[in-house]
């Protein structure tokens, strides 16, 4: 993601942090005047977020709720709890921060798919959401990402109603170009650096600010996590997290997932502690 954050992506945001409860347990609505003093720490103003919200609730993703109290709120549709369940991996478990780094051999999956041109409007869908899981361009109709992704777009694609079009194959590159030579035609390496440079640009200075800072302040804390995730949080579909002996050394990618993970660690419990107050003022 480019440019400065939205309301709408900083509301999707705040509701994966920090608006899906715990322990298992679904949180209940928000209530809008914490919303709007919540959004409000982050830059975003009160029109904004109503606007925002009205938006995201015609497309399904929140729900009118009221609270125990009998507050006007939002909470998650099922449909949204699921897309942002569903992120946690990519987000909180990118393959650059070592959690089972790719071997080159690790193998690569392969969609390939064919629509009628009665449903061409299938046919964009398809592309734009393979597109969003990461995956590259082998040939027209071909289209490929590293193996680990197979659940995640199989998943994907059943629930989009989609995997009736698309045959997906396992495997791995045989001949006849180098696959580090064959990774630079399928994804476009210099963009996705480019994406990963301007997230270190933005939060290395953060986490530079952070670094003597004893005891986290609650809301500096918020608005700082809020700000970073949202930046974050677009980077591990762009890069689906390719093998690095197939990237150029100095992949930017590694330093960008280690930053937001010392952000993640430093910040997301302190950041809590301000929602949970400021949900409580709004109970009171």
């Amino acid at each position: 993601m480019t440019g400065q954050p939205t309301p709408r992506s900083l509301i999707v945001t705040f509701y994966g942090a920090y608006g899906r409860g715990s322990a298992g347990r679904p949180a209940g609505p928000v209530p809008i005047a914490a919303l709007i003093r919540l959004l409000g720490a982050v830059g975003v103003d009160a029109p904004s977020v109503r606007s925002a919200v009205s938006r995201l609730k015609r497309r399904g993703l929140l729900v009118a709720d009221r609270t125990d109290a009998g507050a006007a709120g939002y909470a998650l549709s099922e449909d949204a709890r699921q897309l942002l369940d569903d992120g946690d991996r990519r987000i909180y478990g990118h393959p650059d921060t070592g959690d089972g780094a790719r071997e080159a051999a690790g193998g690569w999956l392969l969609a390939v798919f064919s629509v009628p041109e009665q449903e061409r409007h299938k046919r964009h869908l398809l592309r734009s959401r393979l597109a969003r899981l990461g995956f590259g361009t082998a040939a027209p109709g071909v289209w490929i990402a590293p193996d680990h992704l197979y659940d995640e777009t199989r998943h994907t694609l059943a629930r989009l109603e989609l995997s009736p079009y698309v045959d997906l194959f396992r495997g791995a590159h045989a001949d006849f170009e180098p696959t580090e030579q064959a990774v630079r035609r399928w994804w476009d390496l210099e963009q996705l650096a480019k994406l990963h440079r301007g997230f270190l640009d933005a939060q290395e200075p953060v986490l530079e600010r952070w670094a003597g800072r004893a005891i986290p302040d609650p809301e500096d804390a918020y608005r700082d996590y809020v700000l970073a995730l949202d930046s974050w949080r677009f980077l591990p579909y762009a890069d689906p997290g390719l093998p690095p002996a197939l990237l150029p050394r100095d992949w930017p990618g590694v330093r960008a997932a280690e930053v937001f993970t010392t952000l993640h660690d430093r910040l997301y419990d302190a950041g809590f502690a301000y929602v949970r107050e400021a949900l409580t003022a709004m109970r009171a």
